[in-house]
């Protein structure tokens, strides 16, 4: 669906998810090179399997916080969190904790996924983990002043969140933003209002 106007508002829990990323992706590792330990006295193949998917889970790991510091942008664990998920699987006997691997890679992109919010005639959309919308007849007021984008709703809750900074040049400018606002919220008051 096309919207009048997306705002993009910053996200914050980038560096929370991350270290999480991190610390699971380690254990998981030091897990795997102390089953590679145990099991090449028995299953060799086995043993370096675990060896082998360890290593590449370290040095996966230390090349996404090389390239994090290097680049100062965001880096994706989800890739890692799913050799993780495998190594679970396969060469462990806790399959389980695979499963838990798989859910946590697809809640890492979830959690990098920019938060938007897409203003059209007929609602609000924000596009969380399930899109939720809302009519315009929910808000006293809606008003992006300063990159605070403020969401007033009639059941006195009140989001209110810092607007990414966007580097494109085209976009519509605050006064612009809250004159179509202003006129959805008149559009849907009513009548006995006037």
């Amino acid at each position: 669906m096309r919207y009048q106007y997306v705002v993009i508002l910053k996200k914050k829990s980038e560096r929370v998810s991350d270290a999480f990323s991190i610390l699971l992706c380690l254990l998981s590792a030091i897990s795997f090179l102390l089953s590679a330990l145990h099991a090449l006295r028995t299953m060799p193949t086995a043993g370096w399997l675990s060896a082998s998917l360890a290593l590449l889970l370290i040095s996966g790991v230390a090349f996404n916080v090389i390239a994090r510091i290097r680049r100062h942008s965001g880096v994706r664990y989800r890739y890692w969190l799913l050799v993780a998920a495998i190594g679970w699987i396969g060469t462990t006997s806790t399959p389980w904790v695979g499963a838990f691997f798989f859910l946590l890679a697809f809640l890492e992109y979830q959690t990098k996924r920019p938060l938007e919010i897409g203003f059209d005639r007929d609602r609000i959309v924000m596009n969380t983990l399930i899109k939720r919308r809302f009519d315009w007849t929910l808000f006293n007021n809606v008003i992006l002043k300063d990159g605070l984008l403020t969401l007033d709703f009639k059941d006195n809750r009140l989001l209110q969140r810092e607007v990414a900074d966007d580097e494109d040049e085209d976009d519509a400018d605050e006064e612009e933003f809250n004159a179509y606002c202003r006129e959805r919220l008149d559009a849907v008051k009513p009548s006995f209002m006037e």
